[in-house]
């Protein structure tokens, strides 16, 4: 179960491409913070984790 979902600190009131992320115990979950009932994805934590450090790292910086 979901406790608490956070909205990209890049969003903003444009109408833009976001997502929110979600915790809770052992749990990770991904939605479209537009349509918030159209389902979510929920990767294991240790893939969420490689993921958000291969993001800060820049490794997916489009050039």
């Amino acid at each position: 179960m979901i406790n608490t979902w956070k909205t990209s600190s890049r969003s903003g009131n444009h109408g833009g491409q976001c997502v929110e992320i979600g915790g809770g115990p052992g749990t990770v979950a991904i939605r479209d913070s537009k349509n918030r009932a159209g389902g979510q994805l929920t990767p294991k934590k240790a893939a969420f984790t490689a993921f958000v450090n291969t993001v800060k790292q820049g490794r997916l910086d489009l050039s």
